[in-house]
């Protein structure tokens, strides 16, 4: 075979391995997201009036006043069942955006089983939104590896995500959680994994009263 015919072969399987290196980068730097922050949930914040204060702590909070009517919630359960979460209107209601694949969301699970036990009694009712899970089979097995005894809406595509105002406290992220006020408005929200001790620091404003929360 001459060089020139050579040529063209040597100049392919260099293009395959330059192909294979940036194929490997590009797994890493997924790889790096999913372990520090899941995904982006496919929403936007920040444009229009936010009306919202980030403290220190990454927990976003609206003054009582100030706060969006939380979307329509509803639809199937993980378990087959069937919920609205405006139904839970006059309780706190801790909502948990989750995927069972995602390791800040196992990370934190057994610290929002743990917390609703102490606290569902005081009118709150923790839900989640499960999210890319692409059969429920997995986020069950979730459920049971972590006792989680709340219900939690299938939302394999994360439509339910999109129906938050751009620019209100919506779940960009996963996990997020949200506390929608016994009014039904959204009044704090994250975008970070929660421990229990902070998961309480968030949720334990809203305890004080039965009005929709301590205004903070």
């Amino acid at each position: 075979m001459s060089a020139a015919s050579r040529a063209p072969l040597r100049s392919s399987s260099t293009a395959v391995r330059v192909r294979r290196r940036a194929a490997l980068a590009a797994g890493a730097a997924v790889s790096a997201l999913l372990v520090s922050a899941c995904s982006s949930g496919g929403t936007s914040g920040g444009g229009g009036q936010t009306g919202f204060v980030t403290g220190s702590d990454g927990i976003s909070t609206v003054k009582e006043g100030e706060r969006a009517d939380a979307p329509d919630l509803s639809g199937k359960t993980v378990d087959g069942g069937q919920i609205d979460v405006d139904d839970y209107q006059g309780k706190v209601v801790v909502l948990n955006v989750w995927g069972s694949w995602c390791p800040p969301c196992r990370a934190e699970a057994k610290n929002f089983e743990k917390v609703y036990q102490d606290v569902k009694d005081q009118g709150v009712q923790f839900v989640g939104i499960n999210t890319r899970d692409t059969s429920v089979g997995p986020a069950r097995a979730f459920e049971e590896e972590f006792g989680v005894s709340y219900p939690s809406l299938y939302d394999p595509a994360g439509k339910l995500m999109l129906r938050f105002e751009k620019g209100t406290l919506n779940p960009q992220a996963i996990p997020s959680t949200l506390i929608i006020d016994r009014e039904g408005k959204v009044a704090a929200r994250t975008l970070q994994a929660l421990s229990e001790e902070k998961l309480r620091k968030m949720l334990e404003p809203y305890l004080k009263d039965t009005s929709g929360g301590s205004g903070k």
